[in-house]
């Protein structure tokens, strides 16, 4: 009896230190979402024209149609913060896939040829079709980006190995750089492409509605279940594709389930939005030392963690260009760099 006391003892401390992490991680969560709120609170009253607080309840409980204050609320505030919330949280969940599907902690949108295949094709819609909004060529976006994963994924799986985070990485990149030439000859030759092709290209919620979302919505839910039935095959691709296999994870169905769910992801933002850099990697680092290697966890939290961040940016680029404005993607961009410089600094090593 006094020799299995001891292994008692273990098994309920690891059962005890499971409970407390759980806790943790729960109470981290209703911090995430705390966040979330004040960010939203802050995209509806801050701007060039600030708005207090009762202002703003009034106008999304009782508007008033003689009311300016409360017309820039409904008509400007509420639709680039819904938005926002949904190309946030669908770059911070699309980026933590990526991140463990390829086993690089570099990884974000760009890494599959996401913002590359889109622009491509908003780039084609300017110029053989005329068109010059986004609300205009969402579709054409949503297509290139699709379509450019798809074909990396193609490329990165022929052969006997399939498709390895090595291969894929490798076969993005190329595909970027390319696209990224064809990019360069049609703006060359083509002024108004150039003209609306730029207003697109940096990453903006403004100038944006709310039918556009509606009509992406289908593919970012679609994304977002994806990318929570991919949270345990996540976890045990993390461990090493051998040991995986060995756990009876088949590899294959994973991976392409994580690359569709990339696609929808990626697919729909970057159409609403444009290609918004860094958000999808910077969150997963963010939350990585919360929650640990859980990716069921990580995705939670990205959820709530990925549209407070570029709402802020979306305030801060309202505040320091004021009356104007900085795009949202320009503000993420400038947060984004330093945090892949101290990971490049810190990372012993990029796994692929």
């Amino acid at each position: 009896m006094a020799a299995a006391l001891p292994a008692v003892a273990a098994v309920h401390g690891r059962v005890r230190s499971r409970t407390d992490s759980s806790v943790r991680r729960t109470v981290g969560l209703a911090a995430c979402g705390a966040v979330l709120l004040a960010a939203v609170w802050l995209s509806l009253a801050v701007g060039s024209r600030s708005l207090d607080p009762a202002t703003v309840i009034g106008a999304l409980t009782d508007p008033s149609s003689a009311s300016v204050d409360h017309l820039v609320v409904r008509e400007l505030r509420v639709p680039r913060t819904v938005i926002g919330i949904a190309v946030g949280a669908a770059l911070a969940v699309a980026g933590t896939l990526m991140q463990g599907l390829t086993r690089n902690p570099l990884a974000d949108p760009g890494l599959l040829g996401v913002n590359a295949g889109a622009s491509l094709f908003v780039v084609l819609a300017i110029t053989l079709f005329g068109l010059t909004s986004p609300a205009a060529f969402v579709w054409f976006a949503f297509a290139g980006a699709a379509a450019a994963t798809v074909l990396v994924y193609a490329v990165g799986s022929a052969g006997r190995e399939g498709a390895t985070p090595m291969r894929l990485a490798l076969a993005g990149t190329a595909l970027t750089a390319g696209i990224t030439s064809i990019i360069s000859v049609l703006l060359i030759t083509r002024l108004d492409t150039v003209n609306a092709y730029r207003l697109w290209s940096v990453g903006s919620l403004a100038a944006r509605e709310l039918g556009d979302l509606a009509t992406l919505l289908p593919f970012l839910l679609a994304g977002i279940v994806l990318a929570a039935i991919c949270a345990r095959p996540l976890d045990l691709l993390a461990m090493g594709d051998d040991l995986a296999r060995g756990l009876g994870q088949n590899l294959a169905l994973a991976r392409i389930t994580a690359t569709l769910a990339i696609v929808l992801l990626c697919g729909a933002a970057t159409a609403l939005a444009g290609p918004i850099v860094f958000i999808g990697l910077v969150i997963p680092h963010i939350v990585r030392p919360f929650v640990g290697a859980s990716h069921g966890w990580m995705l939670a939290w990205a959820c709530l963690l990925g549209p407070a961040l570029l709402l802020l940016a979306d305030v801060i680029g309202r505040i320091v260009a004021a009356p104007g404005e900085l795009e949202a993607g320009l503000v993420a961009a400038a947060i984004g760099a330093p945090v892949m410089i101290a990971v490049v600094r810190t990372s012993k090593a990029v796994r692929l």
